[in-house]
């Protein structure tokens, strides 16, 4: 193929892959699924579920999602407990590159397709996992296994959302890695709850245990 040629196809080249492709905003605009980039920064006071939700909804609609309602994936304990699962709708739900994380709700808590790879950020961003630096693989849910409360008896969830200080919060991995092969090390959403020095919900906290106040939102509707 002679230069002329050459120059003259690769417009047609370009042409056909961007067509090939869905544009990442595109993608974007139909994620249903997020792990968020950053938490609110106090920690796990997140200004109570309404707080969540509206950290995950300004973050949906940053990488122009916002259409969606979206719900923070997280349970509440005592007089009128709320179930994570409960709350994120029916499903499906896609991350910000069209990959499936789970087709429903009993999905996702069974053999779902949420790793390290595929849960990823609103931005469609890989989240620091077990082995990086900073280990940022501790997402909230205050959550059991099945996506339910946990009993009003010891707090899992920094006084429903609402401590920096005083507490314990139970996080999952969303990289599905931990000390051990066992399930709760693996477990994306009920994996070991939060402690440290500061009292447990504080932000230096959930870091020292590699976290960062990070939560996962599901598009609801």
């Amino acid at each position: 193929m002679s230069t002329r040629q050459l120059s003259l196809s690769l417009p047609a080249m370009l042409l056909a892959c961007s067509l090939l492709a869905p544009p990442v905003a595109a993608q974007q605009a139909a994620m249903t699924f997020f792990v968020t980039s950053a938490g609110p920064g106090k920690g796990a006071d997140l200004g109570g579920l309404a707080g969540a939700d509206a950290h995950c909804q300004t973050l949906a609609a940053s990488a122009g999602a916002g259409a969606k309602t979206w719900r923070a994936y997280l349970s509440t304990q005592g007089a009128g407990a709320a179930n994570a699962r409960d709350r994120i709708g029916k499903g499906p739900w896609v991350n910000a590159k069209g990959a499936t994380i789970a087709k429903d709700v009993a999905d996702l808590h069974g053999a779902n397709n949420l790793t390290k790879q595929t849960a990823l950020s609103e931005k469609g961003d890989v989240i620091n996992g077990r082995g990086d630096t900073p280990n940022r693989h501790d997402i909230l849910t205050g959550s059991q296994p099945d996506g339910t409360a946990f009993p009003p008896d010891k707090d899992m969830t920094c006084k429903n959302w609402t401590s920096s200080t005083e507490g314990a919060a139970m996080v999952g991995h969303h990289d599905r890695q931990g000390l051990n092969t066992e399930p709760p090390a693996l477990s994306w959403n009920s994996s070991h709850p939060s402690r440290g020095p500061g009292g447990g919900c504080a932000q230096t906290d959930l870091r020292g245990t590699g976290g960062d106040g990070l939560l996962y939102c599901f598009a609801a509707n």
